[in-house]
């Protein structure tokens, strides 16, 4: 694919579809490193059934952009766009509202500052009108969103000819397994077949009572109206039960089914029977990440954390992704996407935001930032812009592209997903987050400063 260049001006140029947050943090980025960019965005001719506002970057679910601590990883990855001039980031700081230790703003003023900042902005043209498909021979980055519209979905699944799109996103919470109590827990598979692989939380009738019941009373999250429609002859949510609907059939339901206890022996107690039996299966090779087989939900988060917090060996596990379920348009990104967020088949596209498979506001930004920077650099005749896996924007990227040892699902910012640390930290959890942050940081301050010396060069 050939470098797009602007007539007007001799520049190089790329082209930007959607004008989310990943997609006005890539024009943004692209922007900064002295490429004109054509933004392209439906509204306000066209609505999501998501969308309200004629404003870019529009928050839809939520006006929380969760903790703004370094040793909380949301807050680390907000650190490092920080760091990469994030207008995101600018106009949160800007517009935030009290909310304790997270960063909660005020949505109108968000949107208003990121349109705002964009506008104004003289390398980026604005084009409005929906896009059913991208511009040929051109750089382009696609950051159409979770709810991306059926002609652009034709054509990412057709023209481009990828044809792992799923258009919804179904995933069982996932814990780190530093935090799960091995004491109680055991590693062994069914019948003794194949290795031991799954972690195993056996329940006592009484510890499964108190759970059953917690679980078939516990508050669901609000559906929304665009998570029940249709996308082709394809239903959300067909085929994928949540666990408490389950439960809800039968007393003896899960037992039955993704709690049954058979042919499960812990091999500190061979003699000991289970009245039922939580796995939980490895998300990586490390085994830093572990999800709850069989538990894709629709609980709110807080009950998640309450509910999974009452089987035995999780209850001070934390939660580095909770259970969603909901429209969620995404590629099959390993082995489609490079760490670049590049297609693998077709060099020149670009992908960012929850397309690719990050989850959350922060992160789809973040991702928006790096494929920006990316496809600038294809326009420039430069080198691909991968990140330093140490921080958490380039283990994000890592992630999309590798994937974890399962099915690839949609996944948060977590220091599960980053490269351990050489050397025990002393201190506990928050001494250990801090070592990742420092690090990361560290190894971000150098790795910008790099890509800055290489854009002098190419100047």
């Amino acid at each position: 694919m050939n470098n797009s260049v602007s007539a007007e001006s001799g520049f190089p140029r790329i082209n930007v579809i959607g004008a989310g947050l990943a997609g006005c943090e890539a024009a943004l980025a692209a922007a900064r490193a002295g490429v004109r960019v054509r933004l392209y965005e439906m509204k306000p001719e066209k609505y999501t059934p998501a969308h309200h506002s004629p404003d870019f970057a529009e928050l839809v679910c939520s006006n929380s952009l969760r903790s703004d601590s370094v040793t909380n990883a949301v807050g680390l990855l907000k650190e490092e766009m920080r760091r990469m001039g994030s207008a995101v980031m600018k106009a949160a700081d800007a517009n935030r509202v009290p909310a304790g230790s997270a960063l909660a703003v005020d949505r109108r003023a968000f949107s208003r500052a990121v349109t705002k900042e964009v506008s104004e902005n003289p390398l980026i043209e604005i084009v409005i009108g929906e896009v059913s498909r991208v511009p040929e021979g051109e750089i382009t980055v696609i950051a159409t969103g979770p709810l991306t519209s059926d002609p652009m979905a034709e054509f990412i699944r057709d023209g481009l000819g990828i044809q792992g799109l799923n258009f919804f996103d179904a995933a069982a919470p996932i814990v780190d397994g530093s935090t799960i109590d091995y004491g109680r827990a055991f590693f062994a598979s069914r019948y003794g077949k194949g290795d031991a692989d799954y972690l195993n939380c056996p329940m006592t009738k009484e510890e499964y009572d108190a759970f059953y019941g917690a679980l078939v009373t516990a508050r669901e999250a609000e559906l929304k109206d665009f998570d029940r429609e249709e996308q082709g002859d394809l239903t959300v949510f067909e085929g994928c039960m949540p666990v408490e609907v389950m439960a809800r059939r039968g007393y003896d339901t899960l037992r039955f089914g993704p709690l049954k206890p058979v042919g499960l022996t812990d091999p500190r107690r061979p003699d000991r029977e289970f009245y039922a039996v939580v796995q939980l299966r490895r998300e990586d090779e490390d085994g830093s990440m572990y999800n709850l087989v069989g538990f894709q939900t629709h609980l709110t988060f807080p009950e998640q954390k309450r509910v999974f917090g009452m089987i035995p060996g999780l209850e001070n596990a934390e939660f580095l992704r909770y259970g969603v379920m909901h429209r969620n348009t995404y590629l099959n990104s390993p082995g489609t996407l490079g760490p670049d967020y590049s297609l693998l088949s077709r060099p020149g596209i670009f992908f960012a935001g929850q397309m690719t498979g990050v989850e959350g506001y922060v992160e789809s930004a973040a991702s928006g930032i790096a494929a920006g920077m990316s496809a600038a650099s294809m326009a420039k005749g430069g080198s691909p812009v991968v990140f330093p896996r140490e921080t958490m924007t380039g283990a994000m990227a890592h992630y999309v592209s590798r994937g974890g040892t399962g099915k690839f699902l949609p996944m948060n910012a977590n220091f599960g997903i980053i490269p351990p640390l050489p050397a025990r930290v002393k201190g506990g959890k928050t001494a250990k987050y801090a070592a990742y942050a420092e690090r990361a940081l560290a190894a971000l301050d150098r790795f910008l400063s790099g890509v800055k010396n290489s854009d002098e060069n190419n100047c």
